[in-house]
């Protein structure tokens, strides 16, 4: 199964709750929630994965 990454947006500003990453199975191993901005408000370094 591909891997399911849960951010939520910790700025501020940013309405946006929490969203979720869909993975296909050729995303390389070493990618993670820094490499990816907010799709609301465009921030880099708001975004945290949520550890269930």
């Amino acid at each position: 199964m591909p891997t399911t990454l849960e951010v939520v947006c910790t700025d501020d500003d940013c309405t946006l709750d929490m969203f979720e990453l869909h993975y296909t199975y050729d995303m390389p191993e070493d990618v993670g929630v820094t490499d990816f901005t907010c799709p609301y408000c465009g921030g880099v370094d708001s975004l945290e994965a949520v550890e269930l």
